[in-house]
């Protein structure tokens, strides 16, 4: 583990409204140069969390750092480290996109001018035109692009791909982290908030998966793709009832079943062989699945 100090920092975060609890005890911690993935259903909790992060609003309870500082007291130091792109972004309206840059760069103390032209010539962003009458997706694009100019140590995205068109984003995406994080690989970081998991496959390094303002697993990736399994198996007679079949998220098509495995890939398989099931693959989960499976063992009874 790193002795450097974390980039976010979340103890023991509680944010109430009224009588709801819409973050609940939640724990995590980022170190420097990773991609880190903050997974959730709409309304488990995730933009709450980020709001905390960036002092739009006030833990209840626990604490919140970033680079090691309280963001509502050392504010000017953190928010000149960060960059922060929301799921919806807005432009004063006689601004050209050139402009918004401009106005944009004033307030940093560096602005790389050379990613801007590259990336907005890669994606046909017309400098010129006014910002606000974009598309929703070119406003996104627009939006990354002013992120990743100052070079700043934290990119914090809440649904980057909002508006992108599906053909684009991935692509994007991939372009917009990469961009980022090539620069200084070890000290850049990006905190994504998303439920478009699929966008992320192949970027993230570790997440945490949140549900009803509760962290339900952190997670390495690579640990996360060792742990879950997807198997595929063939009964000589009917698949039998789910209630005898360890697994998760079983599916059964005509005398084949596919169910996932946490970590207890011997022992269901064995299972499914005393049941007279044969084993027919073996699979790698994607990260979208992943991140589903984790969420069904929440049904489970413990």
């Amino acid at each position: 583990m790193s002795n450097e100090t974390p980039v976010i920092e979340v103890t023991d975060l509680v944010r109430r409204y009224r009588n709801t609890e819409a973050v609940h005890g939640l724990n995590l911690k980022v170190e420097p140069g990773r991609c880190y993935g903050f997974f959730g259903r709409n309304g488990a909790g995730k933009t709450t969390t980020i709001k905390c992060l960036l002092d739009l609003l006030r833990p209840t309870s626990g604490s919140v750092r970033l680079f090691g500082m309280n963001p509502a007291k050392d504010e000017l130091a953190v928010k000149r480290r960060f960059a922060y792109v929301p799921d919806s972004v807005a432009f004063y309206p006689w601004m050209s996109v050139r402009q918004w840059f401009s106005y944009l760069a004033s307030f940093r103390e560096k602005w790389n001018q050379q990613l801007e032209r590259e990336l907005t010539d890669r994606f046909e962003i017309d400098l010129d035109q006014k910002a606000d009458s974009l598309s929703k997706g070119q406003k996104m694009q627009v939006a990354l692009i002013g992120s990743l100019c100052p070079e700043p140590e934290l990119l914090i995205l809440d649904e980057p791909t909002s508006g992108l068109d599906p053909l684009v984003r991935r692509e994007f995406i991939k372009t917009v982290i990469s961009a980022y994080q090539e620069g200084d690989p070890d000290k850049r970081t990006v905190f994504v908030s998303t439920h478009l998991i699929t966008e992320f496959e192949g970027l993230i390094d570790e997440f945490t998966v949140i549900d009803h303002g509760r962290n339900v697993a952190t997670m390495l990736t690579d640990d996360a793709r060792a742990t879950y399994r997807k198997l595929r198996v063939r009964f000589e007679g009917a698949v039998p009832s789910m209630e005898k079949i360890q697994g998760l998220m079983p599916r059964v098509e005509g005398r084949e079943l596919e169910v996932c495995v946490n970590g207890s890939r011997e022992e269901t398989i064995e299972g499914l062989r005393v049941l007279g099931g044969e084993v027919l693959e073996e699979q790698n989960l994607s990260l979208e699945e992943i991140f589903l499976v984790i969420l069904d063992q929440q049904k489970k009874p413990s």
